[in-house]
């Protein structure tokens, strides 16, 4: 098969509506959207979620809980994560990043317990997890808050 022979399947694809072509298409004058109304206008419609005047779903329902615009978010790795590392490498935030480990840096990266370390690492983060710290100085690396 060669790139100039593929076609869609037979039936999974319809010609496109051409409005306003005559009134011998059956979509010309009013172009299938009828005589006036709001609908009928450019830019017609009512907007998402509205419910004809009655107060909306969304005003109704009461607003619940809080979103703390200055809290701390870490890029959470777990330590089984490290092991893509070498033995005796520095870890840090742009080490992780080169690596695909985390995204984004976001406001430090913390350091999770899942998972089991067999590499010597020496690792600088924001933060560790007490379990954490524990099985990286238990290889023989070291746990270092920036």
């Amino acid at each position: 098969m060669k790139l100039h022979e593929l076609h869609p399947a037979e039936g999974s694809t319809s010609a496109q509506k051409r409005l306003g072509r005559g009134s011998g298409s059956g979509l010309g004058k009013t172009s299938g959207k009828g005589h006036k109304g709001a609908k009928a206008r450019s830019g017609g419609g009512k907007r998402p979620g509205f419910e004809g005047g009655q107060m909306p779903l969304y005003r109704r329902v009461p607003k619940r809980g809080f979103n703390n615009v200055f809290r701390t978010e870490y890029a959470e790795v777990n330590l089984e994560r490290l092991e893509a590392f070498e033995d005796g490498a520095i870890v840090d935030a742009a080490a992780l990043l080169e690596k695909r480990i985390i995204r984004k840096e976001l406001d430090g990266v913390k350091i999770l317990g899942g998972g089991e370390l067999t590499k010597k690492l020496t690792v600088k983060a924001a933060k560790f997890t007490a379990s954490a710290k524990e099985k990286i100085e238990a290889v023989g690396g070291k746990a270092e808050v920036i």
